[in-house]
């Protein structure tokens, strides 16, 4: 049996890599006041229809649904912020003025699996709900920017957009289509299909001689109003003043019909067709369409599969050392080793206890094999004497230590090990 194709097994060695990301971006967003949530990974089918848009390629080629035993449509979900969008709805939680929440888990879709992109995925993302000011734009892009370089990532460009609101966007997707209609059959095969769909998306189309056809055609930029020009305005202010390189790209849309205004990607500097690493932007109506109060918000998503990939060379931890090994020979022994893991378990000292029934030799050449420190012993002359052995590995010396001295000794040892 093989994993599914798409589907990966996360070893315990590459554990160690997801464990510090967790920790460092757990660390950085709690002095933000950001609260991790958990939402579930399967959802109604209608949250994300209902979010994302009808005719986005997520709903139409990537969504993993199927029906349950009740007969309902249920997906896996494809993305972080619609689940975090509907708990704040059926928990209530806009009767508190601001949320600050952080998530980190699976989503799946259903795509070509390629270096970088897999069908289940993993994401690390935020969500800054209540706020319309443009501060919020700036102080998520300033956290994406902070835990990226926590992960030892210099080597990316911050694109940021103002993709205005629905009635600015209304105005130019007239207006783009007009356009494009005159070179319809010079598209590739995906934009002559969200020609009339969704043409937006047709403004990031990665075909040579779309972009040419794209290069010239009307700027959404020329439709915003004031109040939005404003907002984009202030966002680069406050992010000069952050001192945050970027670059506007008028072309960036993102592929979630829920952005308005702000939107943004980070993007590492390499030629590869899956380098957008973060990606993210505000979403104002989202809550109010799904049936909460109309309340703003801005968010963002970093694919962890990509940024693992990217460090995986130059980012090296420490392994976790096996400071202790037990090995026991007879019955007698391993009734009496019980006591010994307590006492280990107390100093919270990290040890392997040897489930084989090898002789002491195998068991020694184990623990050394495995990096331990040092190696308690008990066998049948252990058990006559009262006494167990204690082998120091690197320095091929042992010593014995009476049963009664036991939890000091271990006691000692922690402090050997710690110093």
């Amino acid at each position: 049996m093989q994993p599914l194709r798409g589907t990966k097994d996360i070893l315990p060695y590459e554990i160690i890599y997801w464990q510090d990301i967790y920790m460092k971006a757990s660390a950085i967003l709690s002095l933000h006041n950001y609260s991790e949530i958990r939402t579930p990974i399967i959802e109604s089918t209608e949250l994300f229809k209902r979010s994302i848009g009808e005719m986005t390629d997520i709903i139409h080629k990537e969504m993993y649904t199927f029906t349950d035993q009740s007969n309902r449509s249920i997906t896996l979900r494809p993305e972080g912020t619609a689940g975090i969008a509907r708990a704040f709805i059926s928990n209530k939680l806009y009767q508190s003025n601001l949320q600050k929440f952080w998530y980190f888990g699976p989503m799946f879709r259903y795509e070509r699996p390629q270096s970088g992109r897999q069908r289940q995925f993993h994401q690390l993302g935020i969500e800054c709900i209540g706020s319309i000011n443009p501060m919020a734009d700036v102080e998520v892009i300033h956290l994406a920017n902070k835990i990226l370089n926590e992960f030892k990532l210099y080597d990316y460009i911050l694109e940021i957009n103002s993709i205005g609101n629905l009635e600015e966007r209304q105005k130019y997707e007239t207006d783009l289509i007009e356009y494009l209609s005159k070179y319809k059959k010079d598209l590739d095969q995906d934009s002559q299909k969200r020609l009339y769909s969704n043409p937006l998306r047709i403004l990031d189309s990665k075909h040579i001689k779309t972009q040419e056809i794209v290069q010239y055609a009307p700027n959404l930029n020329k439709y915003l109003n004031k109040t939005s020009i404003e907002h984009f305005d202030l966002v680069c202010t406050y992010l000069n003043n952050l001192k945050i390189n970027y670059k506007i790209n008028y072309n960036l849309v993102r592929g979630l019909d829920y952005y308005n205004n702000t939107a943004f990607e980070i993007k590492t500097v390499c030629q590869n067709s899956q380098n957008t690493i973060c990606g993210g932007g505000r979403y104002d109506t989202l809550i109010e369409q799904l049936g909460g109060p109309r309340t703003p918000a801005v968010g963002w998503a970093i694919g962890l599969e990509r940024v693992l990939k990217i460090i995986d060379q130059r980012w090296q931890l420490a392994q976790k050392n096996t400071y202790i090994y037990i090995a026991t020979q007879g019955l007698e022994a391993k009734k009496q080793v019980w006591s010994i893991v307590k006492n280990l378990e107390n100093e919270k000292l990290r040890f392997e206890l040897d489930l084989s029934n090898s002789n002491f030799q195998k068991q020694i050449q184990k623990a050394s094999k495995i990096g331990a420190k040092f190696c308690m012993i008990i066998g049948e002359e252990e058990i006559n004497n009262k006494k167990i052995t204690i082998r120091i590995l690197d320095e091929h010396k042992q010593y014995s230590v009476a049963y009664s001295q036991v939890k000091e000794e271990i006691h000692r040892l922690k402090n050997i090990l710690s110093s």
